[in-house]
């Protein structure tokens, strides 16, 4: 071989060598660069996990506050239903009585009516008069027609 030759294989190799030393370094930065794209996402992840553990605390005190707020609202409206019913209760107790005191005052004036017909001449004061409500106190009488005398 002559020495052309030999120049032309030494600088074929080392040559082969530029380009392999070129891609290995071009491999090894593209390593690097994903390497460190990756430690950043990890980061970013990281971070996110951070906030979302201190975000965690605060919606958890929200939907304390929440449930305790619907708490109180159907402990009201529990009470509220009860007041309701003892008003009901009482609505009915008053109907009762009222309706009872309607018959008494039925009998009454029933008995009146009839003690009238049996002595139309009697007087009475205002207050054992079936047709004087049970008010009307004084000294005012109030004669058979129902005009008032002094």
């Amino acid at each position: 071989m002559d020495n052309s030759t030999t120049v032309w294989i030494v600088v074929a190799i080392v040559a082969l060598l530029l380009i392999a030393l070129l891609v290995w370094f071009l491999a090894r930065r593209s390593r690097a660069a994903k390497e460190k794209r990756r430690e950043a996402q990890r980061e970013e992840a990281a971070q996110l996990r951070r906030q979302a553990d201190h975000d965690r605390i605060g919606v958890q005190e929200r939907e304390a506050s929440a449930a305790k707020l619907d708490a109180e609202a159907r402990l009201a409206q529990a009470e509220a239903d009860r007041k309701a019913a003892e008003a009901a209760r009482l609505q009915q107790e008053a109907h009762e009585s009222s309706a009872k005191v309607g018959e008494s005052r039925a009998e009454l004036d029933e008995r009146l009516r009839r003690a009238d017909e049996l002595d139309p001449g009697s007087e009475r004061t205002p207050e054992h008069r079936a047709d004087v409500p049970p008010d009307a106190h004084g000294d005012e009488r109030i004669d058979r027609d129902g005009r008032h005398r002094a």
